[in-house]
């Protein structure tokens, strides 16, 4: 793997030089004694970006989605999400395993979900319908290609949930990738939502970890469910110290990431085995074949020590990160010019 120019996922990169330094000078204790002083300053620094009040540090973004389900639900209650979601997708099934709760899918333009959609899905008070609980919103939306929302579109969303005092969660996993794009403020989104979850191991170049944040009693709640579910690290803030990096050195830099997408996507545009490209607004590409199986494509890739993954039976995802330099980009750009002359 060590040659290998990996596009599976932004998950795959490692530590820098720099932030493995500063993992090594974390000032540590344990955490679930809430004695990690390193944690502590992850979790207010993060809180303070999103104007939030308090934040709780975890091992994953799937665990932090399942806290906020938990303690924004009761069992026998539904959640509306779109059906491309990532709480909904890829966490094992964990809103009817962890919480109870019934899901109601709705389908917007590449996930992202309008005032008027989620209206459509909230219940009537009828004892045939489990009771409307809880709206998640994904940002950026994974299985959209990277499509995301702007603050201008939440806030309507956020208004109909007042409304029906429905909360509002924020699957955050590449929270910085939207606000990049859209040039929005961080410190709006508290004003908005009751929870969010920021991962710090995507984009961000963290090895490990998310952060969940809310007010200060649904953080209390939290704790207790982190628990429950086995995310009470003891001596983490070595990771945490990984995330305080990450926010402070590799936000910026996102935007390198969306300009090799953009270049990636204006190259497969053009590939006669490409049947369709899906817009590209921030680091994620994918793109559906003819005359070609995904397989075949792929293993061609792999030939040439490049990794992508299937995203469906006839589309493929291609996700940018900070290891994806402009010499991988060329090489990347090189082989697919030589897929397309040739049969794989």
């Amino acid at each position: 793997m060590k040659n290998m120019i990996d596009l599976r996922s932004d998950t795959v990169t490692k530590p820098t030089a720099e932030m493995l330094e500063a993992m090594m000078q974390a000032e540590v204790g344990d955490d679930v004694f809430g004695e990690d002083p390193t944690v502590r300053a992850l979790e207010e620094k993060t809180a303070q970006i999103f104007g939030m009040e308090a934040g709780i540090f975890c091992p994953s973004g799937t665990m932090t989605n399942q806290i906020a389900i938990k303690i924004l639900t009761q069992p026998q209650q539904e959640v509306i999400c779109d059906k491309r979601s990532h709480i909904y997708n890829y966490e094992g099934g964990g809103i009817a395993f962890n919480s109870l709760c019934s899901v109601r899918l709705v389908d917007g333009p590449r996930g992202i979900l309008s005032k008027e959609e989620i209206e459509a899905a909230i219940n009537s008070d009828d004892i045939h319908y489990p009771q409307t609980a809880l709206v998640a919103l994904e940002n950026t939306v994974n299985k959209g290609g990277g499509a995301y929302y702007t603050i201008d579109q939440i806030i309507p969303i956020a208004d109909l949930c007042k409304k029906h005092q429905l909360p509002l969660h924020l699957d955050g996993a590449r929270v910085f990738n939207a606000l990049t794009a859209s040039s929005d403020d961080a410190n709006d989104y508290g004003k908005y939502f009751n929870t969010i979850s920021v991962c710090l191991s995507k984009g961000l170049g963290a090895p490990v970890g998310s952060v969940l944040l809310g007010s200060q009693e649904l953080i209390k709640k939290a704790k207790r469910v982190r628990k429950v579910l086995g995310g009470g690290m003891r001596q983490a803030g070595y990771l945490a110290a990984a995330g305080i990096y990450a926010l402070d050195h590799h936000v910026k830099r996102l935007t390198e990431d969306h300009q090799k997408a953009s270049v990636l996507a204006d190259h497969l545009k053009e590939m006669s085995l490409v049947h369709e490209v899906l817009p590209v607004e921030t680091n994620i590409v994918i793109f559906s074949l003819h005359n070609i199986s995904t397989t075949d494509f792929l293993a061609g890739l792999k030939e040439k020590d490049i990794l992508a993954i299937p995203f469906g039976k006839h589309d493929i995802r291609m996700v940018t990160h900070l290891e994806f330099d402009d010499a991988k980009l060329e090489k990347v750009l090189n082989v697919l010019k030589k897929m397309d002359r040739k049969p794989v």
